[in-house]
Formats: structure tokens, C-alpha cells, sequence
């Protein structure tokens, strides 16, 4: 795969991302997360089976929904526990 078309599939993943999440740090609901880390998952595992490349920066996005993810259970957890 040629550097043109790996930045092409980085600007068009960037693109959906653009258009259809939020930021981690804008999230206030659990379930929008999971809703977003599920998402994220899948068009990841696309772009592996069809072009066998990933941008880096998408598993970067996807560690930053999984620390927004475990940081509102820590919350809860503390809300019900303590």
C-alpha cells in the first residue's frame, strides 16, 4: 500500500470519526461511550480485513473512549460503594 493511499484512508477515517463522535472528554454517559468503543471497534476491524492497515491514531482514540469508559465506573463504583 502506497503512502497516498494509507493518507487517504487516514483522512476518510478521520472524516467519519469528524462527523459521527464525540470527543472522549465531551462524553457524559456510559452508554454513549460503549455505543462509541463498539463503533470504533468494528470500522477498526474493517479497515484491517479490507486494507490491512489502521492509522495509529485510531487505537489512540480508541484507548482515550476505554479511559473515559473506566474512569465514569470508577465514579459509580465510588457513588454506590463508599
Amino acid at each position: 500500500m502506497s503512502d497516498f493511499e494509507k493518507k487517504k484512508l487516514e483522512i476518510d477515517l478521520k472524516k467519519f470519526t469528524a462527523k459521527n463522535f464525540e470527543r472522549p472528554s465531551d462524553c457524559r454517559n456510559i452508554d454513549q461511550i460503549r455505543f462509541y468503543v463498539r463503533e470504533l471497534c468494528i470500522k477498526i476491524e474493517e479497515y484491517e480485513n479490507r486494507f490491512n492497515y489502521v492509522p495509529s491514531w485510531a487505537y489512540a482514540l480508541l484507548a482515550q473512549y476505554n479511559y473515559a469508559q473506566n474512569r465514569m465506573i470508577h465514579i459509580d463504583f465510588k457513588k454506590s460503594y463508599c
